[in-house]
């Protein structure tokens, strides 16, 4: 391998380090601290400045401002924030991403003993820690310790670059040319979805010799540009409220590097005479330009906005076909038959409802987002409507005159709908705060607590399409299957708790929180699923073949018969 092909390879090979580093860092701060990152923000929005410390602050820790972009995006879009202290956030993000650059990139001495300490307490906190938390420690230590490590080789890799005349009179032409220079600093910002990655770059050439700071400059303002398109392509597919804080971010940085880039011969005589290092310089640009950006941007936040929603206009929202019950027709009382059946469709529907709000509640617990939880409240409020109105119907339709199965039909309506409300109330208050407990204490499950879980899902699932099935037909054989299964999810849970509380020994004090949340979203599932199955017990009872909650079996169901009386 000839010397420019080591160089190349090697200095891939250290972008990919750093960008890799980079991740691991913003994963294990994500994993164990997302939630309080989230609400540390959402706690201090009470003003623009606040906010843009908060965004200034939590960036600095996460290492990374496009993902604080997404994240404050992904709370404009839940309702969570506002526009304007949502581009607070994200301009001080901006400003947190350029300080971290502007440490990394100076600190090459730090480089030298900090990396493999890091290393070496992140590989030890990762692979002997059993709790979630410590874990993703070990995480972050690492991810340091290998940005650190990639920057030593990006040093090494374009050390050779110093006594190399030619790549100095290429990039010295690509620096004399402010537009290239500015179009292929965007382009690498983009590329490499890290403004960190490329502005190290920069500065691994700016300390060997191979680039001037009046060449720099304008890599850099591409550079600032470049930062924000990858949220911008990251929420193109998302709705107007998510779009609008990546879009304006982009705007704010991309008018201030615009403007840079068209009185580039006036700042850099002002730059170059700095008594800094060329690193030095080069970096604390970066930062006062983000600095500016801020200073320029936060007062104009409103009109901003105001850009931000001519450009992207909201869009008029799908209707939901679930929103409120539709068939509870008051002609149709006049007909029994035809009233029971209006009821039935509705009831129907309403079960869908609640079959949405569990997917919801379920998303948020394999996920760990709280986003979905959001909308258990909208949901639940439209499941009390549909109880509300079909009580209503029902109680209607009973002052009719009934044959007795109508008025049994009636009645088995009235008692289901009643208990999917409960159900619905159970995953709005109960079930969802044993979620967010989970995600806001970064409480994680075992692998098998985590199948034991999904099994339970599955059949309340299973069972809610059954008990759907069973009332609309009124099948006696359906509803002893269903009911039946009320028995195997008994037994399922008796199992699973047993087993939960053997292993319960053999674990940490820190563990004891973990077990009595995942007690209690077993019981919140049991409660759910007894709710459920119970639409199979009128239409058996009926049949005559349940006793008390049981179901007789064919030799029970023998034996209940009268003896045959003998002949006269």
């Amino acid at each position: 391998m000839n010397e420019s092909t080591a160089v190349i390879v090697n200095l891939l090979g250290g972008v990919a380090l750093l960008l890799w580093g980079v991740r691991m860092v913003r994963t294990g701060v994500m994993r164990a601290w997302g939630d309080r990152l989230k609400n540390f923000i959402q706690q201090r929005l009470g003003n623009r400045f606040s906010a843009f410390v908060a965004g200034g602050v939590a960036t600095a820790i996460l290492g990374s401002a496009t993902a604080m972009t997404l994240i404050v995006a992904g709370l404009a879009a839940a309702g969570a924030i506002g526009m304007v202290l949502g581009l607070a956030v994200v301009l001080g993000a901006d400003v947190g991403s350029a300080l971290v650059s502007a440490v990394f990139a100076s600190g090459s001495s730090l480089t030298l003993w900090a990396s493999p300490i890091l290393l070496f307490a992140g590989y030890v906190t990762f692979s002997y820690s059993e709790e979630f938390r410590p874990h993703n420690v070990g995480r972050i230590l690492i991810g340091l310790g290998l940005m650190l490590l990639s920057l030593q080789l990006i040093r090494q890799a374009t050390a050779p670059l110093s006594t190399a005349s030619l790549f100095h009179e290429v990039l010295a032409a690509v620096g004399s040319q402010p537009l290239l220079a500015f179009l292929i600093g965007a382009g690498l910002a983009w590329l490499f979805h890290s403004t960190l990655a490329v502005i190290l770059l920069v500065a691994a050439f700016l300390a060997n010799g191979s680039l001037e700071v009046a060449g720099a400059l304008s890599f850099i303002l591409g550079i600032n540009f470049g930062g924000g398109l990858p949220a911008v392509t990251s929420t193109l597919v998302l709705p107007p409220d998510a779009r609008r804080l990546p879009f304006a971010n982009l705007f704010c940085r991309g008018v201030l590097a615009i403007a840079g880039i068209a009185f580039i011969n006036r700042v850099t005589p002002v730059v170059a005479q700095s008594p800094l290092g060329p690193v030095e310089t080069a970096v604390g640009f970066h930062a006062l330009f983000n600095i500016a950006a801020g200073l320029v941007f936060l007062p104009l936040a409103r009109p901003v906005e105001w850009a931000m929603k001519k450009l992207l206009p909201d869009t008029r929202p799908e209707e939901d076909r679930l929103a409120s019950p539709r068939y509870l027709d008051q002609r149709s009382l006049a007909t029994p038959s035809v009233a029971l059946s209006n009821a039935l469709l509705e009831t129907v529907r309403m079960s869908e409802l609640l079959d949405r709000m569990f997917e919801l509640a379920l998303t948020s617990l394999r996920t760990g987002s709280l986003e979905k939880l959001k909308l258990l409240k909208e949901n639940d409020d439209r499941l009390n409507s549909y109880q509300t109105a079909l009580q209503s119907y029902l109680g209607d339709l009973a002052q009719r005159e009934l044959t007795p199965a109508e008025s049994r039909r009636a009645l088995e309506l009235t008692i289901y709908v009643s208990n999917l409300e409960h159900a619905g109330d159970v995953i709005q208050l109960n079930l969802s705060d044993r979620i967010k407990a989970k995600a806001k204490e970064s409480i994680s499950f075992s692998v098998e607590e985590k199948a034991s879980l999904d099994d339970l899902c599955l059949i309340i699932h299973d069972n809610l399409r059954l008990a759907t099935g069973v009332l609309s037909s009124g099948d006696v054989e359906g509803a002893k299957r269903l009911i039946a299964q009320k028995d195997a999810f008994r037994a399922l849970y008796s199992k699973v708790l047993d087993d939960h509380f053997r292993a319960a020994h053999r674990r940490q004090q820190g563990a004891l929180r973990r077990s009595a949340l995942y007690v209690d979203l077993i019981r919140d599932l049991h409660r759910i699923n007894s709710l459920i199955v119970q639409a199979g017990y009128p239409i058996a009872d009926a049949a005559g073949v349940l006793r008390g909650s049981r179901l007789l079996t064919s030799e029970t169901a023998v034996s209940q018969d009268p003896p045959p009386t003998e002949p006269a």
